[in-house]
C-alpha cells in the first residue's frame, strides 16, 4: 500500500502566477521518470496559490524525490517565482485508491 506522501504549498510572486503554473506543468515528465513516485499532482488553489502532492510506496521513494530533479529545479527557481519559501509537509496516508 502507498503510505507516504508530500504536500508542498507554493505562493507565486505577483506577476509570476502563469510562470509558476507553466513550471509545474513542465515537471510532469520528470515525475513520470521517478520510479519511486506512485502518484504526482500539480495543483492550483487560487490565483496565486499552488501546490504539489505526491505519493510513494516507501520512505526511500519519498527521500529520493526530495533529492531529485523536481526539487532541485524548484529550489533553483524559487527566488524568481515564489513570494515565500515552499512549505513542504511529510504526510502519512491512511487509505488510498490509485489506478492500476
Amino acid at each position: 500500500m502507498t503510505k507516504f506522501a508530500l504536500f508542498v504549498r507554493l505562493e507565486a510572486k505577483p506577476g509570476q502566477e502563469a510562470a509558476l503554473a507553466d513550471f509545474l506543468a513542465s515537471a510532469l515528465p520528470l515525475a513520470n521518470a521517478e520510479l519511486g513516485t506512485v502518484a504526482w499532482f500539480a495543483l492550483q488553489f487560487g490565483p496565486s496559490t499552488f501546490g504539489i502532492f505526491d505519493a510513494f510506496a516507501d520512505e526511500e521513494g519519498r527521500q529520493a524525490h526530495l533529492r531529485g530533479p523536481i526539487a532541485a529545479a524548484l529550489m533553483a527557481n524559487a527566488a524568481a517565482l515564489l513570494s515565500t519559501p515552499p512549505t513542504i509537509e511529510k504526510v502519512d496516508l491512511l487509505a488510498t485508491k490509485l489506478p492500476g
